[in-house]
């Protein structure tokens, strides 16, 4: 399968969309979520082989994608909300715990947003739990704006078009 992109700010890491060939990995990297006490925060699906599966045959227009560093798996991405008939998507990210803190995490937000971008949206949004300062950092950072809070979550946009660094370096 090739891979979707890589990203100039960390060329080391390359998105992939899940297919049917990536099940096995993928219920791996389900597993590690599931025990991560750091993921309790993360949950926009279940965690389960039967996701997994789900996940590998989709054929609709949202994505799922594995992160890559090397030949190691060190996340999970996904645009979710095109199936249901939304213009904006909303994005999730995870990196396991070993990949925090090394960098990767706004280059895979990158990867994420030109993927949004290549399936002809301008925006995309996110919930992020207000406790999360790290990750509200990035997203910031990446220019994210949020609109208040709502039961300890806020909800942010980004418009891509105004955003800098978003071109991928294909793969």
């Amino acid at each position: 399968m090739p891979e979707i992109a890589a990203h100039a700010l960390n060329p080391g890491l390359r998105l992939h969309a899940v297919t049917p060939e990536y099940l096995a990995p993928l219920c791996d990297l389900f597993s590690r979520i599931q025990n991560d006490p750091a993921s309790q925060h993360f949950h926009p699906h279940p965690f389960t082989e039967e996701e997994a599966q789900r996940c590998c045959a989709h054929t609709g227009k949202d994505f799922y994608g594995i992160a890559f560093w090397g030949h190691n798996i060190v996340g999970y991405g996904m645009l979710r909300g095109w199936d249901e008939g939304y213009a904006v998507p909303s994005l999730g990210i995870y990196l396991v715990p070993e990949m925090r803190g090394k960098g990767l995490s706004k280059p895979f937000m990158l990867l994420l947003h030109a993927e949004v971008a290549n399936r002809g949206a301008g925006s995309v949004r996110l919930t992020v739990y207000a406790s999360n300062k790290t990750a509200l950092g990035l997203y910031r950072s990446l220019g994210y704006v949020f609109d208040g809070e709502e039961t300890g979550k806020m909800v942010g946009r980004v418009n891509l078009a105004m955003s800098c660094g978003l071109l991928p370096v294909s793969g």
